[in-house]
Parts: C-alpha cells; structure tokens; sequence
C-alpha cells in the first residue's frame, strides 16, 4: 500500500502526520520561548515588544515557509526572514529612539524563525536542543551579569587562552602516529592536555561562584563522566594549593571513582551484554563501596568551619600541570605498547593492567568486544576487574606524588577500600 505524502522532496518525505507532529512540536518551541520573554519583560518594566503568542506565531511562520519553500521556490522561506528581519530592525529602531537599546529579544525573535524552519527539514533534535541552549541563555541574564562582573582580568584572559588552545591550535594538530610502535598522536596528546587544563578551570570557576563544597562535588562528577584519572590528577594538585581543602577534594576524587565503574557498567552493557551477566555483581561491590567512600568523607565535612574567603584559589588555567600528565600520558602508550609486542594474547592480564593505568574505558571496550568471541568470557571478565585494579593503584600512586599531606591520608584510605573491593569482587567472579 502506498502512502499518500504530503511533501515530496529529493531528501525530505513528509506525511501528514509527520508534518502534524513537527508543525506541533515547531509551536512549542515559540510557546516556550515566547513565554519567557514576555514574564522577562513582564517583570522589569512590563512592557512587551514580543511574547508568548508572538514567538508562537514567528515560529511557525518559519515552519510555514521552509514547508512553501522546500515545495515551491527557496526565495519564499528567504523572504519571510527578510520580512521578519525588517519587522524586528523597525521595532528596534523605535525602541532604541526610547532609550531601550537591548537587542536580545529581537534576536531571539528571528533566531525562533530559523529553529521553526529547522524543525521541518527533520532536524527535531538540534532544534530541541537549542531551543534549551537558548531558553537557559535567556533565562540566566541577571546571574550571567552579575558572574562577568565579579570576574577577574586574569580569569578573563585565563578563558581566552583555553579557548585559543582548544579552538585555534588542537584542530590544527596533526591526527597522525608516529614515534616508536607507532603510536603518538598529537591530537590525541592534545586532547588530554586540553581536558586537564579545562577541568581545572572548570573547578576552579564552580569553587569560585558555587562555593568549595558544591563547586568541587559538581566538578568531579562532570570529570568523572571524562576521566577519573584526570580528576584525580587535577585534585591532587589542587590540594597542595589548599591543603585545608584537602578532605573536599578527596570527596571530589571518589566521586568521580563511583562515576568511573557506573561508566564501566554502562560500556559492558553497550557492547557485550552477556558478559554483565556475571560481571554485575562485582562491579556492584565496588560502585557501592565507592559511592560508601565518597559518602562517608562528604558526611564528615558538616560541622566544619566553612574558609571560602580565606582560600586562595591559584592559577585558574594551569596549562603547566595538563603539559605533565600530556607527558605521562605518552609515556604510559608507550608501556602499553611495549607489553603487548612482548607479551601478545597470552599477556592479556598484563596488558589491561598496564592499559588501565591511563583510564579503564579503551580496555573496557576493547575486551567487551572480545569476550565470547576470540577471548574467553571469564578471561575477559577478569581482565575488567585486573584494570579496574590497576587504575585504582595508579589514582593512589598519583593522589601520594603530588597530593598534600591530608589528601595522601585521605585517598589511601577510601582508596585502599575500594581496592579491596575490587580483589573481593574478583575472588567472587572466580569462584
């Protein structure tokens, strides 16, 4: 049976009921962001230049002309911009003359038009996803405002020379191997560097406006989702800066540890299922014995006295730090690599162990990828939980290098809990 489409296009088919849901979903968006603008304006100074019904409306204009357009002539979605463009330029020429001359409605306004035409060329979730981007842009005015004012000099040009390195000279870096086995990527070295440097400043911007506990907390665990060996490092570092913040960093350290096996969970379960059969139940006891850790340690901070305006916060692009562990990391390929030319498949152990030392997740795929097939499913369950081990020795041996005297103390303790999970969890698995 064939289907009746309303718009047949060389790479757009539209039913009515596909064009029903996306003219639907293309309102919502102008509802939503109309109605923040109209409480907005509402609220300072009740005037309304565009609200609800208004961006409403822009929206599916933009959906109406894109669908005439796509069926027709592309001169008649561009000429409803235009019209929208020369409506929203006249409103702010009046406005301006007023005194008023705040643009961000009238961008909003046309930039509402282009997500309508967005959505009906297929593209729901871009458009969904910057309709949020948006609407928190113009919802957080006051606290954006406020933020930029406390902002320092030195933050500012710490925020331009990480945007310099990761727009302006990582694309530029050869995405090439080279060096002994082959394997030194400088885009990939780049991107390491790149990621420490900007969990630091990340952390460093939270503590700022957020305070140490909720800064840092939040800090791990959006570096958790990256790197636990990385928020690891970072923290280290950090408390020699602060040594009095020494227990909220090594909150911050097992944290992003209980993200590192939920990570863990979630690659076993995307890439070999079968293999989390038996599996879970070791990873269980030690995501819970992280998350007891991290708990623990978050508990014992209540009561203490709270020295935010005494803390000393440092550099906040520490690009020296990122070019160390850039280092390391590149020393720690070449290990691995050493250890699998040496040893081959029948080291397996001793290449995720050494593998792990970085981060767990290339071992994590690379074994779930093989276990039942050309490895055997025990072997690679083992050699999970042998570079989940590892990793936990190497955090503990990077913690007690460059951590201040209290972390040191700190993660050997949650630590060593955690790696005695791990040898139970193992114990259990092999059974």
């Amino acid at each position: 049976m064939d289907t009746d489409f309303l718009l047949q296009a060389d790479n757009l088919k539209l039913t009515e009921f596909d064009f029903l849901i996306r003219m639907l979903v293309t309102a919502g968006i102008g509802f939503v962001l109309g109605l923040e603008r109209e409480y907005s304006q509402h609220s300072e100074k009740g005037e309304v230049f565009a609200g609800l019904r208004t961006f409403t409306l822009v929206a599916l204009l933009g959906f109406l002309t894109a669908y005439l357009g796509t069926t027709f002539t592309y001169w008649i979605f561009i000429a409803g911009f235009l019209g929208v463009v020369g409506i929203v330029a006249i409103s702010y020429w009046v406005t301006s003359n007023e005194g008023d001359i705040g643009s961000t409605t009238e961008f909003a306004i046309i930039f509402t038009f282009l997500l309508g035409g967005l959505v009906l060329v297929g593209s729901i979730n871009l458009s969904l996803a910057l309709t949020v981007i948006t609407l928190v842009l113009l919802s957080l005015k006051i606290t954006l405002r406020t933020m930029i004012g406390q902002l320092t000099q030195k933050e500012v040009y710490a925020f331009v020379r990480f945007v310099v390195i990761a727009l302006l000279i990582l694309p530029f870096l050869p995405n090439n191997y080279y060096g002994p086995f082959n394997i030194i990527n400088p885009r990939e070295v780049g991107w390491i560097i790149v990621l420490v440097s900007g969990i630091g400043f990340v952390g460093y911007i939270l503590m700022k406006f957020l305070g140490t506990d909720r800064g840092i907390l939040l800090t791990s665990i959006l570096g958790g989702l990256v790197s636990s060996t990385l928020v690891t490092f970072t923290f280290s570092k950090k408390s020699k800066e602060n040594p009095e913040l020494s227990q909220n960093y090594a909150v911050g350290i097992f944290a992003a540890a209980t993200i590192m096996v939920i990570r863990i969970f979630l690659l076993v379960y995307i890439f070999n299922k079968t293999m989390l059969i038996e599996l879970a139940i070791p990873l269980l006891i030690i995501l819970l014995t992280a998350f007891g850790v991290a708990l623990l340690f978050y508990k014992r901070q209540f009561g203490k006295p709270q020295l935010i305006d005494k803390i000393v916060l440092g550099d906040p692009l520490n690009i020296k730090n990122a070019v160390f562990f850039g280092a390391f990391y590149m020393g720690i390929l070449l290990l691995v690599s050493y250890a699998n030319q040496v040893y081959g498949a029948k080291g397996i152990y001793v290449s995720s162990a050494i593998s792990a030392l970085t981060d767990i997740d290339a071992i994590a795929i690379s074994v779930s990828k093989l276990g039942g097939n050309t490895m055997n499913l025990l072997m690679a369950q083992n050699a999970i939980l042998i570079a989940t081990l590892s990793n936990t020795i190497v955090k503990i041996g990077i913690a007690l290098f460059t951590g201040s005297k209290a972390l040191k103390k700190y993660v050997l303790l949650g630590y060593g809990c955690i790696f005695i999970a791990g040898i139970i969890g193992f114990l259990v698995l092999n059974m």
